[in-house]
């Protein structure tokens, strides 16, 4: 198993009526000229999880639990990307971050987007690891078969609990492990929870952002696995097509973990980045 050093303490910043949760490593001393980066991470993730890339990069980072995960505040909401993109810029007025690049994965990378489409918004960069945000049909009904899971009743646990020897017995328990671990997350991420009981079908995808990005002005560095099936290669392709001043880079090879799988590239292609945009 990979080893990393002890997470840095977070800190946690009163954002309107809620509480944002964040850490973060460096300072503006170590780069006086480079801009702050906002880290935003994936679905059901942390911002712990960007730790061990923060650690290789010679700038002031900020890792930010977004609305919902993490020890950032937990509302209960019928959550759309809107919700995220109000809650960041709430942050980022907190902290008075001013030069920025803003970095996001997977559904941090959609929130990243959907912020940098705004009008009033000014960064120095935008760079977006396997973002979604793209609206694909085929994935409506992918998670159908979670739903049993959700449901906010004790007979859901004690169904989990009677199958699990059987579970075991059929040499299903991986399998078991996963859904009895998906139960325990979804009723702690009610961002998780309402992301999939409120987007069964197409129509209820009101908030994705291919229409919108082409009025992204930030320079964007987008970054896709090649071997990634959680968001397809086209995704990514659409927004680096679709941005004015984007860049494309395919990691060959690489699936949807690509922060932790490609650590050392990320970060090399981070450090380029940024130092074009300085």
């Amino acid at each position: 198993m990979e080893s990393q050093g002890p997470v840095a303490q977070k800190q946690i910043q009163a954002v309107g009526q809620y509480q944002a949760a964040y850490f973060e490593t460096g300072s503006s001393t170590d780069a006086p000229e480079a801009p702050t980066l906002l880290f935003l991470h994936g679905f059901l993730g942390e911002s712990s999880l960007w730790q061990p890339l923060m650690e290789q990069l010679s700038y002031r980072c900020i890792a930010l639990d977004l609305l919902g995960f993490g020890e950032s505040s937990k509302p209960r909401l019928k959550y759309t990307i809107w919700h995220q993109t109000e809650f960041l810029q709430s942050f980022i007025e907190a902290l008075q971050l001013r030069q920025l690049i803003l970095i996001g994965h997977s559904y941090g990378g959609w929130t990243s987007a959907a912020y940098a489409i705004e009008p009033s918004t000014r960064l120095d960069g935008l760079v977006l690891l396997a973002p979604a945000g793209i609206r694909d049909d085929s994935f409506v009904g992918r998670y159908n078969y979670m739903r049993p899971i959700l449901w906010e009743t004790p007979a859901v646990d004690w169904a989990l609990a009677a199958i699990r020897p059987v579970a075991y017995l059929l040499g299903q328990g991986k399998t078991y492990r996963q859904v009895a671990m998906a139960r325990r997350e979804f009723s702690k991420q009610p961002v998780a929870k309402s992301f999939i009981v409120d987007r069964l079908r197409p129509e209820d995808a009101i908030d994705t952002v291919e229409q919108e990005i082409h009025h992204i002005e930030a320079p964007t560095l987008v970054i896709a696995g090649q071997e990634d099936s959680t968001i397809p290669l086209w995704h990514c392709e659409t927004y680096g097509r679709d941005i004015p001043n984007a860049r494309l880079e395919v990691l060959p090879d690489t699936d949807h973990d690509l922060i932790r799988t490609r650590r050392p590239r990320i970060a090399e292609l981070i450090t380029g980045f940024v130092n074009a945009a300085v």
